[in-house]
């Protein structure tokens, strides 16, 4: 969790006259469909604003899901890919201790100052590793973002965990160097 974020939630009481958690139990009453929903129900009904309506229904819908639970949705059939996504995470934590790895729904997020690299279990048989390293030409294997559209401008592909090599801690080091 950012430093932005904690900030929020620290001030939501004196700002909106409830604590998160209060917030989360109002909103767990309801049941609401959609986000957007949530968010004008939580302005009109108790003045909330937006900016803090935004966070408590995004934060809301995050209860109850620890970042194991997060990973294990991701990886259920695709058990097989984790030995990749583990040997990734063991190297990016080598790289500081200002690096914060984020789980959400369907990528791992790996954040310096800013993103510098996310995974995802792209198919049964391969896991996508996206780099943000501007200006880097492209290759067979450093291809463009792909799916990760401009959250990445670099993507690689990988099926075991031996492509885990030299040249990928390269790129990786790289784009974390650069998120600094």
């Amino acid at each position: 969790m950012d430093a932005a974020l904690k900030t929020m939630i620290a001030n939501m009481p004196e700002k909106t006259g409830k604590s998160l958690e209060e917030w989360i139990k109002i909103l767990k009453a309801k049941s609401f469909v959609k986000h957007s929903e949530a968010v004008s129900f939580l302005k009109k009904q108790h003045g909330v604003t937006h900016g803090f309506a935004n966070t408590i229904v995004h934060l809301s819908k995050d209860q109850g899901s620890s970042p194991d639970d997060l990973l294990s949705t991701q990886y259920k059939g695709k058990e097989h890919l984790l030995p990749i996504y583990d040997k990734l995470k063991v190297f990016v934590a080598t790289l500081g201790d200002d690096v914060t790895i984020t789980q959400k729904k369907t990528t791992v997020s790996f954040i310096r100052k800013k993103q510098f690299a996310l995974v995802s279990p792209a198919t049964k048989s391969r896991l996508d590793l996206g780099l943000k390293i501007k200006g880097k030409p492209t290759t067979n294997r450093l291809e463009n973002s792909g799916p990760f559209g401009t959250m990445c401008t670099h993507r690689v592909r990988l099926e075991k965990p031996e492509e885990v090599d030299a040249e990928l801690k390269d790129w990786i080091r790289e784009a974390y160097e650069n998120a600094g």
